[in-house]
């Protein structure tokens, strides 16, 4: 798997996102993406206690350890690269959580438009 261009929404160097827990496509700490990413998971955020109570309700519940999947599972200010549609329909239903733009990875925006990532940014820009 050949990985895009490393770079932010923001045309900079892709910052990382979190190392503990690690996340990403490639768990390499970075939102990095792919051709065989399917999910886009672009998108780097800062988890709340309504976020994963709502991504739960949802059917994705990123707060509950899987250790046969090396996950730890989620708490509220763990930053986590989101997929880029589960972050718009967060954002579309009122509970998306913040963005680091300069971690969220620039294909990002093929899904969810720059201006609704900068809505929810938090840091620096």
């Amino acid at each position: 798997m050949e990985k895009d261009a490393a770079l932010n929404v923001m045309g900079g160097r892709l910052e990382p996102c979190s190392t503990n827990p690690m996340t990403g496509f490639f768990r390499d700490g970075h939102c990095n993406t792919c051709a065989e990413d399917q999910g886009s998971h672009t998108v780097c955020v800062v988890m709340t206690a309504e976020f994963l109570a709502w991504s739960k309700y949802v059917g994705n519940d990123l707060s509950t350890p899987r250790p046969e999947f090396r996950f730890p599972g989620l708490k509220p200010g763990d930053r986590w690269c989101l997929c880029a549609s589960r972050f718009l329909q967060a954002h579309d239903e009122g509970c998306a959580p913040q963005v680091h733009l300069s971690a969220t990875h620039r294909r990002a925006t093929e899904i969810v438009p720059l201006p609704v990532l900068m809505e929810s940014a938090v840091g620096p820009v």
